[in-house]
């Protein structure tokens, strides 16, 4: 079973492991040569960029492993869309999701009683490690919208929430890819695809189908019954907060947890857990945890749970310091900029279009 160390040095031995070759030819396979860095990633202890300045420090020549870029790309282009396009992504982004019925998940989903063994085994790792293999995941995402018939909103909620690597820009306009409404038609997988790439030997499942019967095919009786899953975030208790008039206030959220954020000085450093935030993007008490935890990494980390404009007035916080990200938007002070592989930044409808622009500086 995978498991995610929240201790920077085992954070930082992962980093060391990658083998950017061998991942560009292997990820889409069960036992592939994964990086397993996208939880410390999407909670912003280590970023894209320092990843991709480790790889190249490494001396590979940038067309051997232009696939692996590619991929730590992806998540830059997703976190730009959702830059540029704010609450946007919470809807169909560029054409309508055909053929809904409902808006809720099938149980079998919930339930991870499919039937079709390499998605059963996938979702009980989601519900126990939070974690699925980027293939699963959209082999889930196609089952759900496209065979089950739900709109993509609520099951892209119900993936992020058990995720420890939820990234809402990546998971909303993956599943959006997946539903068509971010793509020009709908994803689909059929078993023999899912036995090539987790080795599975299964037949005779509602997936068991040549592309033609399963894009044409009337919802399996399997998706039939359906469930809208309740999802709430269990945040922990707020404590009073020791604040050094004297310093300026760095606050830190879900997704920036970065442990070597301005480390060289002095600060009142504050993890601020918005409860407005969470039920727009609820997660799971393993996410809490984990982000507890590696909050630990950072010295004199402080944690308070409430509103942004309370914790400001309650403690009189004027020098207030941030990194841009779009949960923050309302946030008064300095905003830092995040850091990115590319100086390439703005809305691109497509992520090659923007990867060309990223490839002249690679370059």
């Amino acid at each position: 079973m995978i498991s995610f160390p929240t201790k920077l040095s085992s954070i930082y031995e992962r980093l060391e492991a990658i083998d950017p070759i061998k991942y560009g030819t292997t990820r889409n396979y069960s036992d592939g040569a994964l990086t397993y860095l996208s939880p410390y990633i999407s909670r912003g202890v280590i970023s894209t960029k320092i990843v991709f300045e480790f790889i190249l420090k490494a001396h590979y020549a940038p067309k051997e492993i232009e696939s692996f870029l590619q991929e730590l790309a992806w998540r830059d282009y997703w976190q730009q869309v959702w830059k540029h396009k704010k609450a946007t992504i919470n809807w169909d982004i560029r054409h309508a999701q055909e053929d809904v019925a409902h808006n809720q998940i099938p149980k079998a989903i919930l339930n991870g009683s499919t039937g079709i063994e390499v998605i059963d085994t996938g979702l009980e790792q989601l519900f126990s490690a939070g974690y699925m293999h980027n293939h699963l995941r959209m082999y889930t995402a196609a089952i759900v919208c496209n065979l089950g018939k739900s709109h993509w909103l609520r099951p892209a909620q119900w993936m992020y929430y058990h995720l420890l690597d939820g990234d809402w820009a990546s998971n909303a306009l993956s599943w959006q890819w997946v539903a068509g409404t971010n793509a020009s038609k709908k994803y689909y997988a059929n078993q023999q695809n899912i036995n090539i790439y987790f080795y599975s030997n299964q037949r005779h499942t509602f997936l068991d189908l040549d592309y033609p019967d399963l894009v044409n095919r009337s919802c399996p009786a399997h998706l039939f019954e359906t469930q809208h899953p309740n999802l709430n975030t269990q945040l922990p208790k707020t404590s009073s907060l020791r604040i050094n008039p004297n310093l300026s206030t760095l606050i830190y959220n879900y997704y920036n947890l970065d442990p070597l954020w301005r480390s060289d000085a002095n600060h009142n450093r504050i993890l601020l857990l918005e409860p407005s935030i969470f039920e727009l993007y609820p997660v799971a008490p393993k996410s809490i945890d984990f982000i507890l935890a590696l909050g630990k990494n950072i010295e004199a980390l402080q944690i308070y749970v409430g509103e942004f404009d309370t914790l400001k007035k309650s403690y009189d916080l004027v020098d207030i310091i941030y990194k841009e990200h779009p949960i923050n938007d309302h946030y008064v002070g300095l905003k830092e900029p995040r850091d990115w592989m590319f100086e390439v930044e703005g809305y691109f409808p497509s992520f090659f279009a923007f990867w060309k622009k990223c490839k002249k500086q690679l370059s």
